[in-house]
């Protein structure tokens, strides 16, 4: 472990008891399920009597801009939940998921930035390959972005105050061998995206965000803060879902559209387009973010 890790996990060592982590994971899995229960039950009084169900099945995959923004900020929830579960079940301050602050700040404003310019190279050269077709009419995608880039950070924040966080914090406080701490919240992100819609391209989905799951909190582990993590996946999930979307994904907030691989061998090439895009990335904010 890094320096910076070590002290970033320093006040989890007060309460690093096994028990205390189940007993966590199950709060955060509460409240994430009561929170989204609720947000369910204004959309149910919203759209009664006849639209509830059609909005419900829509969240699974929603290619409408409002069903998007519900499932967006069902997420709060999640990192809600591990905001609670610190002091609750291990009695430190929530401020502890994040890290020092100027070092927080520091390490998200530089990977956005990095982030953002490289991001905006792949997308300009994914349209002038003409891979991608318009979606939402620029008007209404540049009215929905203010709400849309916010919920977006409240999705990806949570999910690192959860995934690059809480878990590994707790893991390393107990146990010194990478194989757990980094590991193995990883894999349960990476197992989280897993599609069956995909058929056997859905692992090629698994092992590219298991990739951008290990790069995320080894950058956590370098800067010993929460930041930079943060800003990588604020970045690519406003591309992902705001810019161009993979077509039968979320589409309802982007820009553009592309198409999905048509069949295994385009599958193998993306995705060793998108690891070797995501190595180069790593190698970036790594140089930028301990320099």
């Amino acid at each position: 472990m890094t320096p910076e890790f070590r002290a970033y996990i320093a006040p989890v060592r007060l309460y690093p008891q096994i028990w205390r982590l189940i007993l966590g994971v199950l709060l955060i899995v509460f409240i994430y399920a009561g929170f989204t229960a609720l947000v369910l039950a204004g959309v149910f009084a919203a759209t009664m009597p006849f639209g509830f169900f059609p909005f419900l099945m829509e969240l699974a995959s929603p290619a409408n801009p409002v069903p998007t923004l519900v499932l967006l900020f069902t997420f709060a929830g999640f990192g809600l939940g591990a905001i609670i579960a610190a002091p609750a079940c291990h009695y430190r301050s929530p401020a502890t998921l994040f890290g020092p602050l100027d070092e927080t700040l520091r390490g998200f404003f530089i990977t956005v930035v990095i982030c953002l310019a490289f991001f905006a190279a792949f997308g300009a050269l994914m349209l002038a390959l003409d891979t991608a077709t318009a979606n939402l009419p620029f008007g209404q995608w540049v009215r929905y972005l203010p709400l849309a880039v916010l919920l977006v950070l409240v999705q990806t924040a949570s999910e690192e105050l959860v995934f690059r966080a809480y878990l590994p914090q707790q893991l390393a406080a107990r146990f010194a061998s990478r194989a757990v701490w980094m590991f193995l919240p990883a894999l349960l992100f990476a197992l989280l995206h897993y599609n069956p819609q995909f058929g056997p391209a859905a692992w090629m989905i698994v092992a590219t965000v298991f990739a951008f799951a290990l790069i995320a909190t080894d950058l956590v582990e370098q800067t010993g803060s929460l930041g930079a993590a943060m800003g990588l996946h604020f970045v690519n999930n406003l591309f992902a879902l705001l810019v161009i979307s993979m077509d039968e994904t979320i589409t309802g907030l982007s820009l553009f559209i592309a198409p999905l691989p048509a069949d295994m061998a385009q599958w193998a090439v993306s995705t060793a387009v998108n690891l070797a895009i995501l190595l180069v990335l790593w190698r970036v904010l790594r140089y930028a973010l301990t320099r």
